[in-house]
């Protein structure tokens, strides 16, 4: 078997991993770095355009995002969109569709009207809009047959919001860390790692045909991150429940993204309309949520992997029993479930979505096939507590492990940004401050991730 060493190797090749890479390949001393995917290609999961929202989450239409919360996650977003605009350069990995949060009935536009207020000034740029304003704006949201609709409504709305495309930032991420300077950066394709063991001088894992040496080890993948933790005795207090989303097509009624007011007690963005970056003559509508015992939707041999890493006992039962006893996650689950079924799901789906197209026809929906995604919900056995924000395990040994990206991928290059401090730390490597600030204008300098109690797939 092949032997080979590097200073720190990352597992998973989504965005999660692909973001790390690129900070340590340009903004550390670190000089020998290895990427695993056991994909065939980058991004083939969860950060494919295909299998999430595409939105940049920024804190300013998503309703369980406290002020504070928003700051935080603006700042995340930030490195995003930059990286995007400025670094990248590419109109076909981030466009400006703009951003609107809909209220329909008299407390949700209540719930509007007061989050315009405390959030104006953080947003400069948002706007309180009527039923008229609306209209100008979206037709097919305030309007049915040329009429203001009957319900109130008010929304607000940001012209700077902007949709991405993470396979695409992916790939331009990991592109870029191959190039850089005086350093080894390989990317290992169609490899598996498996069988991680601790040495004395770091790790050993098994990559395929090799027999990878590792001072550092960052796993960043996805659902299978826990399984791998528990493996090595990590992460035994926690459960995961994986969510999958899956999404509806229309015929392009949306100008914007249009998000509706979301239930505090969900750790999932509410149902929304969205302009797709990969099919530009149509709505996207989703993501459902319903909890499948896969840790990847449509492969079923990764059913046992769950059973291992959802570690069913008296403590998950109780978890499981005091959610289904609230009506509102009870009707949430069930609701879901009816929207994944043949012939009954886009008749059920079409309740929601009238939400937001109050015209709309049951004959204007499509299920979208291969459009899916899945979230690995976590679920605290001794607190016995649904995980509501990021998951991750880093004990200051060797190893990180990151679960659940929060809010989704927008975060990924500040959670990056953590995992590269605590790794240059425990390594005694030097990050380059003023490189990352001339490019981000922001610190690279952090302790803990600045989105760690909020989730959207």
């Amino acid at each position: 078997m092949e032997r080979s060493t590097c200073d720190v190797l990352i597992i998973g090749g989504g965005i999660s991993g692909g973001s790390l890479l690129y900070l340590l390949a340009n903004y550390t001393d670190i000089e020998h770095l290895c990427l695993v995917e056991k994909c065939d290609s980058l991004d083939a999961l969860n950060s494919n355009a295909h299998n999430n929202s595409q939105t940049l989450h920024e804190g300013d239409i998503e309703t369980n995002y406290s002020l504070e919360k928003a700051k935080h996650v603006q700042a995340a977003a930030g490195l995003t969109k930059t990286y995007a605009l400025d670094v990248a350069g590419d109109d076909s990995m981030i466009r400006r569709y703009g951003k609107m949060l809909l209220g329909v009935g008299d407390e949700e536009v209540a719930t509007v009207r007061k989050r315009f207020e405390e959030f104006k000034e953080l947003f400069p740029t948002l706007e309180l809009l009527d039923a008229d304003g609306i209209g100008q704006l979206e037709p097919h949201v305030a309007l049915v047959d040329g009429s203001l609709r009957d319900e109130p409504i008010a929304a607000l709305h940001n012209p700077e919001g902007y949709a991405v495309d993470y396979g695409k930032l992916t790939d331009h991420l990991v592109k870029t860390a191959q190039e850089a300077d005086g350093k080894t950066v390989e990317v290992l394709l169609s490899t598996t790692a498996k069988k991680l063991k601790r040495v004395d001088d770091g790790f050993e894992v098994r990559c395929g045909d090799r027999l990878m040496h590792a001072r550092f080890v960052v796993v960043s993948a996805g659902a299978h991150s826990l399984l791998l933790a528990q493996k090595m005795d990590y992460g035994t207090n926690l459960s995961v429940m994986p969510v999958t989303g899956s999404f509806y097509f229309a015929p392009k009624v949306l100008d914007r993204k249009v998000y509706t007011v979301q239930n505090d007690k969900l750790p999932f963005a509410a149902i929304h309309g969205d302009p797709d970056l990969t099919a530009p003559d149509k709505t996207r509508f989703g993501p459902t949520a319903l909890v499948l015992p896969v840790l990847e939707r449509h492969n079923a041999k990764t059913a046992w992997g769950f059973l291992e890493s959802f570690n069913f006992d008296n403590d998950v039962a109780a978890v499981l029993y005091e959610l289904m006893k609230d009506k509102d996650i009870h009707d949430f689950v069930y609701r879901n479930l009816g929207y994944e079924m043949p012939y009954y799901g886009k008749r059920s789906f079409l309740k929601a979505a009238r939400k937001i197209v109050p015209s709309m026809q049951v004959e204007d929906l499509e299920f979208a096939k291969g459009y899916t995604g899945i979230r690995p919900q976590l679920i605290e056995k001794k607190e016995r507590r649904l995980m509501m924000g990021a998951g991750k395990i880093d004990e200051g040994d060797g190893i990180i492990f990151n679960m659940t990206p929060s809010p989704g991928a927008t975060s990924a290059l500040d959670n990056a940004r953590v995992d590269m401090n605590s790794i240059a730390s425990q390594l005694g490597c030097t990050i380059r401050e003023d490189a990352f600030k001339s490019v981000f204008n922001q610190s690279a300098q952090v302790t803990s991730s600045t989105t760690s109690d909020v989730g959207h797939m």
